[in-house]
Parts: C-alpha cells; structure tokens; sequence
C-alpha cells in the first residue's frame, strides 16, 4: 500500500506509456488485420483505410468497448483474493507487466508480418503473472476456458459464414445471366442485415457507458430506421450514380466488381467498428484496472472505466495502424488467396458479424483468428487450390507461439518490476 502511495505518479505514468505502446501494437497488427482485405482486394487504397480506420476504430471503441473491457481487466482473476487485497501492488505490476509484454511481442510479430493475436497475447500475459508471480488460485479457470474455446469457435463461425454469404453472391449475383442487374437488386439488402446487426448490439451494449440508456422499443425503432436508410441510399447510389472503382477482372463481371469495390468501403467501416469494439479493451482492461488501484489504493470488484482511457487506446491503434501496418496488411490482402471485391466484402460482412457479436456478449475473441477464417472459408468457396498453404502454416504456428510469449515475457517483467520497486 505505502508502495502504491509512494509511486502514485510513476506507476500511472508507466501504464499510460505501456498502454500507449500496447494500442500502437494492436493498431500495427490487429487493425492491419481488419483493414487487409479492403486493401488487398484494391477497394481501398492505404491512405482511405487510414481515414475510415481513424473515425470508426474509435468509435467502436468509445460505444461498444467497455463490455470487453470489463472482462480484460477483471473477468479473468479474482480480484477479491486475500493475496491482491492484502497487497493490491502486486495487481499494478501484473497489469503493467501484461500491458508491455503484449506489446513488445506485437511489434515483433508486425516485424515478421505475422497476423498474432493481441486477445491470446494479453491473456496469455495476465494468466502468466497471476499463476506464476502470484498464485494459481486467483485465476478463474473456466472464465478462462470459455474464453478460449470461443478462439476455436469464432474462426470456424466466421470461416462458415464467409463461405455461405459468398456462395449467395454467386447464386443471386455473379452466376446469373445478368450479374449487372441482379448486383444492383441484392447489394442493398446485404447493407440492410449487416447495419441492422451493428446498429442492434451498439445501442444494446455499449450506450450504457456513455450514460445513455434507451427502451427495446427505441432501440428497435433507431435500428430499422438507420438501416433502411442505407437500404435506400444504397438503391439510389447503385441505380442513379457511377461507381467509379475500377478492377482488374473480367469484362463480364468488371462493373458488378466495381460495385463490390464501393460495398467495401461500408463493411470496411464496418469491420473497422467491430475491432474498435473489441479489440481496444486488450490494451485499456489493464489499464483501467491500473488507474482504479491508483485512485483508492484498493484492488476493487467493481473497475470504474474512465472515458479518457478509451481514448488513449483508441489514438495509440491509429498511429500503429498508420506507421507500421503494411506488412500485415499484405500478409492478410495480398498472400492468404487472391481477393477481388466480391470475395473480400463476403469475408469482411462475416468477420464484423462475428466479432461485433462476441463484442456484445462480452466476450475478448481473437479479431485475427476471426478474419483470417472468414478469408479462408472464401478460399475454401474457391477451392483448397486457391490458399496458400505455406503462408497459412507460418500463420497458425504464430497463433501457437503468442499465448506461451506473452505469458513468459509477463512473467520475466514482473520480476524486473518488483526488483526495482523493491
């Protein structure tokens, strides 16, 4: 305690660099991720990903990350523990030591153009300090089980999905003797179900930590309105404007891929939004958790989640993103498969249905492994010829070796720490 008094500043300053850090890392590899697709099948250029990624990556996070955050900083272990009540340091140091363990091995991985997990990272991390430096006992073992098996379940979801959604485009689009037409007719719905999605978990789940509470009724009426609302400007923009992306394919299908091209930009904002919500809450659980020690020198059961840590996160993912995020950007866009527009906007409706989902039950799954199943569930729509398997082997051993890194680095951090505090 006296610790935590004596150290007040330096402790709040270390999390807030180390939670800079770890943002600047997700935004280099996680939101590299998610903008992947868009910019390897051409929709976006790097500089268009950079803007949708800057409003709607914090957005998501400002609106409908705080559930995850809730499970990041104190739905894993029990913070009620004799051992953190009696010395609540022992949580500041496991936190910041999780918090610079993940990013330190982000950037590694962004380094080597490897699409990790920051969810597995920093879980991995927090189990590593709090079963080694601490004791099994705090951790909550089957919390941690399910969290782990939605990382199965997640990219499978997603991987069928993605498969299903782009065998309806053949069906109704791109194998009918008029794809031009038909493109027009279905393109709209597609925009209607996938707003009405986002729209319902947003105001579900995240208007709450913006003081903001509203009725089912409400809710329902805001979200039929704003998705028939793009319905309908969607049906205009296709029938009365040109699209003025330009593809490389086949004449036939050259301006129905023009308008996936400009569907692309929605499910990147889309996507965009999905990871802000979810992934953001890997970088501000621990440090909301940090602050709130800080604040009343008790390791409390319930984490009061400052608005300025969500923005903090939410600036760091930007910068990442925008300095260092290409290499990841071609590991997802470019090496997986060949992706067109029609094949990247099946994966990216699938990966922001999935982890917008998960966002709104609170659950921290692997925005990665998410996207990366929906592109392979394109890949398998097309073939087991079309996937890069080497490339694809190289990205599954990197899953392997993220949750045993962050937990070894955590655990040699937090001894560096308590011997220079001690």
């Amino acid at each position: 305690m006296s610790l935590i008094i004596e150290h007040n500043a330096l402790f709040l300053a270390l999390a807030c660099i180390f939670a800079f850090f770890m943002a600047y890392g997700i935004g280099a590899n996680d939101v590299a991720n998610a903008m992947g697709t868009s910019v390897g099948s051409k929709s976006l250029t790097l500089k268009k990903a950079l803007i949708i990624a800057a409003i709607f990556e914090f957005a998501g996070a400002y609106l409908a990350g705080g559930t995850v955050t809730e499970t990041i900083s104190k739905g894993l272990i029990d913070q009620q523990s004799m051992i953190l009540q009696s010395q609540p340091e022992l949580l500041v140091y496991g936190m910041l030591s999780a918090l610079l363990a993940t990013a330190i091995w982000l950037l590694i991985a962004s380094n080597l153009g490897w699409p990790v997990s920051t969810t597995h990272s920093i879980i991995g991390a927090i189990v590593g300090f709090s079963a080694f430096n601490i004791s099994p006992s705090i951790i909550y073992w089957e919390k941690l089980a399910s969290v782990v098996a939605s990382w199965i379940i997640t990219p499978f979801i997603a991987g069928c999905l993605a498969y299903l959604v782009f065998q309806s485009i053949q069906k109704f689009i791109l194998n009918t003797y008029e794809p031009l037409r038909m493109a027009k007719r279905y393109l709209p719905c597609y925009i209607f179900f996938l707003s009405l999605i986002l729209c319902a978990i947003t105001l579900e789940s995240g208007l709450s930590y913006i003081d903001i509470k509203l009725s089912k009724y409400i809710i329902f009426v805001i979200c039929i309105g704003f998705s028939l609302t793009l319905f309908l400007c969607a049906c205009f923009i296709f029938n009365y404007t040109k699209v003025m992306y330009r593809p490389r394919g086949r004449p036939r299908y050259q301006h129905v891929e023009r308008l996936f091209g400009f569907m692309m930009i929605f499910t990147a904002c889309a996507m965009a939004f999905a990871h802000g919500s979810n992934d953001v809450a890997n970088a501000v659980g621990p440090l909301a958790t940090i602050v709130s020690i800080l604040q009343s020198g008790l390791v409390k059961e319930t984490v009061l989640l400052p608005q300025w840590v969500l923005i903090l996160g939410g600036i760091g993912i930007l910068i990442g993103l925008g300095t260092y995020g290409y290499k990841v950007i071609d590991t997802i866009g470019r090496n997986i498969t060949e992706l067109t527009p029609s094949r990247g906007f099946a994966a990216e409706v699938a990966a922001a249905i999935t982890v917008i989902i998960a966002s709104g039950l609170g659950l921290p799954i692997s925005t990665t492994q998410t996207l990366v199943g929906a592109v392979l569930g394109i890949g398998m729509a097309r073939g087991m010829a079309a996937l890069n398997m080497k490339v694809i082997g190289t990205i599954f051993i990197s899953w392997v070796v993220t949750l045993p890194a962050g937990a070894l680095l955590s655990i040699l951090i937090f001894k560096l720490l308590t011997i220079f505090f001690n």
